[in-house]
């Protein structure tokens, strides 16, 4: 018997019939003897709805009230899928993040789980129980709702797991695993049977759709092993642990199975990105300072960052690169320090990609750079900035750009699949 948390995302959520598939997945687990606790996002498109939502009500709205209002579409699907099991004649319950609870802390739309208080949720699971729970929410220390960013779903199955010491967590989602591309742009995109840590955890970061950022980090920090499986399957489909998937695992386990190491394992691509150019800022020691200090307090986070040699009269440009979504608030902000600061021009543009390539292989192998800079000239294609790390190389091109660059870089660097 093992201890399973499962996942399930916005399209597996989408409707009565869809929920009554998941349920039928998860009571086949808990019929295998396994304890079980289910993680559910809301319907697929209900958070984009519910934004709009707050955004209509007040364009510069009251974070702590955004998370009132979106996380309602978790506690909806949870309701319904426990409300299906009991139909099912399963034992089963829904746990709110403030039940639990799940505690953050008080950044709201962007919250931190700090910790989760397990112990009713381990009784009612060791009770035959299945324990449904909505994802994206928690309790801030000043008992208000949090939610913990766009995909946080992922990361309250991956935290739920670590404070249960689940023997695994599956992520069902509307794909089948982690593929080298996006098999929509790239019909030659091959699916990677092992991942590791490190490398889902960059190609999170860098626009792959699969799992959240933060969830490949924390699963990372506490040894949880993650599995990403599809949940549109056959009733008669095997049971999750057969199934054809893709385990995220840490560089021993990977070194430990007799796949090849590939060069590299995958490119992303991230439309949610904006660039930002403040021109002739004062070229002297505190200028960069005082433009990033303000956005860290906000928790914004900055990605890629230009600074270009500073010009005779002592002044320079600086980019650098935003999510789309804070991009409103991050010009704000730069203006009403703009005498501050000393910058001369705001300019700002949200039709930009982030292409990257990743793979742990780039660690011993020169020339993944030249590689890339060189698929891309040769195609006409324009980088706008570039950023780099141990296993991974990132640049930003224009937006309309982007299906070509994904194709001819997965070509240049062997990763379509054979005929």
């Amino acid at each position: 018997m093992a201890r399973i948390v499962m996942k399930f995302g916005g399209t597996s959520m989408a409707g009565t019939e869809r929920i009554r598939r998941v349920a039928g997945i998860v009571k086949r687990q808990q019929e295998a003897g396994h304890e079980v606790a289910v993680v559910v996002s809301a319907m697929a498109g209900e958070t984009d709805r519910l934004v709009n939502f707050c955004r209509e009500a007040n364009a510069l709205y009251d974070p702590a009230e955004y998370d009132v209002v979106v996380a309602s579409g978790e506690q909806v699907t949870s309701g319904l899928l426990a409300l299906t099991l009991q139909a099912m004649g399963c034992k089963a319950r829904s746990w709110l993040g403030w039940q639990l609870p799940v505690k953050t802390d008080d950044a709201h739309a962007k919250a931190r789980i700090e910790d989760i208080d397990s112990d009713g949720l381990l009784a009612s699971m060791g009770a035959g129980e299945i324990a449904v729970i909505p994802g994206f929410q928690g309790l801030s220390p000043h008992g208000r709702v949090t939610t913990l960013g766009r995909g946080g779903s992922d990361t309250s199955a991956v935290a739920v797991a670590a404070a249960v010491k689940a023997d695994r967590c599956d992520i069902y989602t509307d794909v089948d695993g982690v593929y080298t591309t996006d098999p929509r742009i790239v019909a030659k995109a091959r699916k990677l049977p092992l991942v590791t840590y490190e490398e889902m955890l960059e190609l999170a970061s860098v626009g792959s759709k699969v799992l959240q950022t933060r969830s490949v980090s924390l699963a990372m920090k506490e040894g949880v092993r993650v599995q990403v499986l599809s949940s549109f399957i056959d009733e008669s489909a095997p049971p999750a642990d057969d199934l054809p998937g893709t385990m995220i695992v840490s560089d021993e386990e990977l070194e430990g199975s007799d796949m090849e190491r590939q060069l590299i394992t995958g490119i992303a691509a991230d439309k949610n990105e904006a660039k930002v150019t403040l021109t002739r800022v004062p070229d002297r020691p505190g200028a960069v300072a005082s433009i990033f200090a303000p956005l860290a307090e906000a928790n914004i986070n900055v990605d890629m960052i230009i600074q270009n040699v500073a010009k005779d009269k002592g002044e320079t440009d600086v980019t650098f690169t935003v999510p789309q979504a804070d991009l409103a608030r991050a010009l704000a902000m730069l203006e009403e320090r703009k005498e501050a600061i000393g910058f001369f021009r705001l300019i700002s543009d949200d039709h930009v990609t982030k292409i990257s390539v990743v793979g742990v292989g780039m660690r011993s192998h020169a020339g993944v750079a030249s590689t890339m800079f060189k698929t891309l000239a040769d195609r006409g294609i324009n980088i706008q900035a570039i950023s780099t790390s141990e296993i991974k190389v990132s640049v930003l091109i224009n937006a309309d750009e982007t299906e070509l660059a994904v194709r001819v870089l997965h070509t240049a660097y062997g990763l379509d699949a054979a005929a």
